[in-house]
């Protein structure tokens, strides 16, 4: 596994904990930090879907059409957090690899309805970036 997908699972890790602890992501990942160092990409996405939350978690409510955050399974509420923070705040990863990372981790964590659900909200985010990052 690449570096940057090691990353990205395990900065799902510490926003799913912290999502379901309803606790600092940033707190999360300090204490896992104890027993092994972090990546610093894992750092800049943690931290990132955090000062980001609201502006993400609109998009995604945005383009989840049907569905509210709380109803998703919690798994693609945070895989979605990731890409769309890529997505829109992260100019080095291009939004192809977003994607396809963010449908990796749900086919591998979810429901075996994630990958298609997961890809239709991304796919339209992406398709509408501009309008959404300008």
């Amino acid at each position: 596994m690449a570096a940057r997908s090691k990353a990205r699972k395990r900065a799902l890790d510490a926003v799913y904990a912290a999502d379901l602890r309803s606790r600092p992501a940033a707190e999360l990942l300090a204490e896992q930090a104890e027993n092994a160092p972090v990546n610093e990409y894992t750092q800049r996405l943690v931290d990132g879907v955090y000062e980001h939350r609201h502006r993400l978690d609109e998009v995604i409510t945005q383009y989840a059409q049907g569905w509210t955050l709380r109803r998703m399974p919690a798994v693609d509420r945070n895989v979605l957090r990731l890409a769309v923070f890529e997505i829109l705040f992260v100019d080095d990863v291009p939004d192809a690899v977003a994607v396809s990372e963010a449908l990796k981790l749900v086919g591998d964590l979810s429901t075996d309805e994630s990958p298609a659900f997961v890809n239709g909200v991304l796919g339209t985010i992406v398709r509408d970036r501009e309008q959404l990052v300008g």
